[in-house]
C-alpha cells in the first residue's frame, strides 16, 4: 500500500524541516506534488513531527513458555503504537535460545506474528544457568547479541570466555549485572523506604560491582560489551571511567529509573522492578549520565506479567514492568518539554544511538528505509492501562499526565501502528 504523509515536520540529516513524504514498496521520496496515490493512503499531519522508528534493545516478548504474560504478536502491536519499528527480544524464554534449534522456535513465531522488526538476543550460557557457555558459534550467524538477562553471570571465567568468543564473532555481551552474593534476599532498594516499611533492601553493590569486574574484563578481552539498565550513581561513574579510559562499552537505563526514586514507592506490584527504584542521588546522576553521554541509550525493559503476579505487594509481585508504550512520552514530557535535554538528544538515545551499537540493519535516517513514526507532541493523555495493547498492565506511571502521542508507526513500509482516522484526506 502507497502513502502519502503530508505537512509535518521531518527529522532528516540530524535537523527538522517540513516535507511530504511518499512511500512505496518500502522506499521513500520527499516533496512530491505530482504524486498520488490509487492503491493508498494520505495524511494530513500538520503540526506534527516525523521521525525514525524508535528501538529499544531490551524488551521481554515472552513468547515461547510465557505467552499468558505477552506474546510476540500483543508485545510488537504494543510496541509500534508506541513508536517502535525494531525490539530486541530478551533470552529468558523456555526454551532458552542458547542453541540454534531453541532460536530457531522463537524465530518462526517472529517472522509469523511480529508487526515490527524484532531481534532475538541468544542466551550466554545454556538455560542462563551461568554455567556452561552457549552455542555462541553458531547462534553469532544469527544474533546481533548475547545476554543472560533476568540473572547475572556469576563467574567470572564464565564471562571472561563469553567475551572471548563474543569478541572472536564480533558480537555484543549485553550484561545484566547483579552479583547474587550481595542480594541479602532483597526485592526493593536497600533505602529509607525499605528501612521505613519494614522490607528487605537490593544493596546498590549488587549491580555496580558486577559491573566493575566486567569492566576489567572487557578491558582484557577487548569484547563489545554493553551494560543493561544501570540504576546507581556507581555504575554511572564506573561506565564514565571506563569510556575514558577506552573500554569498548555502552550502556541503558530505562524512563522509571529517571524520572522516579524509591521515595516515591507504593505498596503496590507495579512499582517492583530489577533493578529497583534507587535514591534520589541515583536519579540525579543517572540524568547526568544521559546529558554527558555516559548513558548511551533510554530502553524499557518492558516486562509483562499477569494481574495476579503483579497483584502482590512489593514483597510478592513478580519483578517486572510495562513501558513500551508510554516510554516516548514519559521521556517527553519531563526532559524535552522541562528543557532538560533537546528533542534531538531524545531521538539519539531513544533510535540513533541503539542502532549504531547494535548494528541494527536499518538506517537510523528516515532518508534512507521506511522505518518512522508519526508523533502529535500537543497530545494530552492520561496514562490509562486498561488501554494498552500489551497484556501487561502494571505501570508506576498509572494516571500520569504525559505529552506526545504516537499517530502512525510505519515498519518496511508497511503500516504497524495507526490512531489517526481524523488525519486521512479522502481526496486527495
Amino acid at each position: 500500500m502507497d502513502l502519502i504523509l503530508k505537512n509535518a515536520e521531518v527529522y532528516a540529516d540530524n535537523n527538522f524541516r517540513k516535507k511530504d513524504i511518499y512511500i512505496t514498496d518500502g522506499t521513500i521520496e520527499f516533496n512530491a506534488p505530482s504524486k498520488t496515490v490509487s492503491n493508498g493512503l494520505v495524511f494530513d499531519f500538520s503540526d506534527c513531527i516525523i521521525i525514525p522508528g524508535l528501538t529499544d534493545v531490551h524488551v521481554h516478548l515472552r513468547e515461547p513458555g510465557f505467552s499468558y504474560k505477552e506474546t510476540i504478536k500483543s508485545g510488537t502491536r504494543a510496541a509500534a503504537a508506541g513508536g517502535y519499528t525494531s525490539v530486541f527480544s530478551m533470552p529468558n524464554l523456555n526454551p532458552v535460545p542458547d542453541n540454534m534449534e531453541n532460536l530457531k522456535i522463537q524465530q518462526n513465531i517472529i517472522d509469523k506474528d511480529a508487526v515490527i522488526n524484532v531481534f532475538p538476543y541468544a542466551s550466554i550460557t545454556v538455560g542462563e544457568k551461568g554455567e556452561t557457555l552457549s552455542d555462541m558459534e553458531s547462534l553469532s550467524k544469527e544474533v546481533l547479541a548475547f545476554s543472560d538477562d533476568g540473572r547475572g553471570v556469576q563467574s567470572e571465567e564464565i564471562m571472561k570466555n563469553a567475551m572471548l568468543t563474543a569478541k572472536k564473532f564480533n558480537k555484543i555481551i549485553a550484561a545484566h549485572c547483579e552479583d547474587n552474593s550481595l542480594l541479602n534476599n532483597g526485592y526493593i532498594h536497600d533505602g529509607k523506604y525499605a528501612k521505613e516499611h519494614g522490607h528487605r533492601g537490593i544493596s546498590s553493590a549488587s549491580e555496580y560491582a558486577q559491573i566493575e569486574r566486567d569492566i576489567k574484563l572487557a578491558k582484557q578481552t577487548g569484547c563489545k560489551y554493553h551494560v543493561c539498565h544501570i540504576s546507581t550513581k556507581e555504575s554511572v561513574e564506573l561506565i564514565r571511567k571506563a569510556k575514558a579510559d577506552g573500554v569498548d562499552i555502552t550502556c541503558e537505563t530505562a524512563p522509571h529509573y529517571l524520572i522516579l526514586s524509591d521515595k516515591d514507592l507504593q505498596e503496590d506490584g507495579k512499582f517492583k522492578m530489577n533493578p529497583p527504584l534507587r535514591d534520589e542521588s541515583d536519579r540525579l546522576a543517572l540524568i547526568e549520565g544521559i546529558k554527558d553521554g555516559t548513558i548511551d541509550m533510554i530502553a524499557t525493559d518492558h516486562a509483562p506479567h499477569s494481574a495476579e503476579e503483579k497483584s502482590k505487594g512489593l514483597e510478592k509481585s513478580n519483578m517486572g514492568i510495562v513501558g513500551i508504550e508510554t516510554a516516548f512520552s514519559a521521556m517527553y514530557t519531563h526532559f524535552v518539554k522541562t528543557n532538560i535535554i533537546t528533542l534531538e538528544k531524545l531521538i539519539e538515545l531513544m533510535c540513533i544511538n541503539p542502532n549504531k551499537r547494535f548494528c541494527v540493519p536499518f538506517e537510523s535516517d528516515i532518508l534512507k528505509t521506511a522505518n518512522l513514526t508519526v508523533f502529535d507532541l500537543n497530545i494530552k493523555y492520561t496514562v490509562n492501562p486498561s488501554t494498552f495493547l500489551s497484556m501487561g498492565r502494571a505501570t508506576p506511571f498509572e494516571g500520569d499526565t504525559l505529552y506526545g502521542k504516537c499517530l502512525l508507526t510505519v515498519a518496511n513500509g508497511k503500516i504497524a501502528y495507526e490512531n489517526c482516522s481524523e488525519r486521512k484526506i479522502t481526496n486527495e
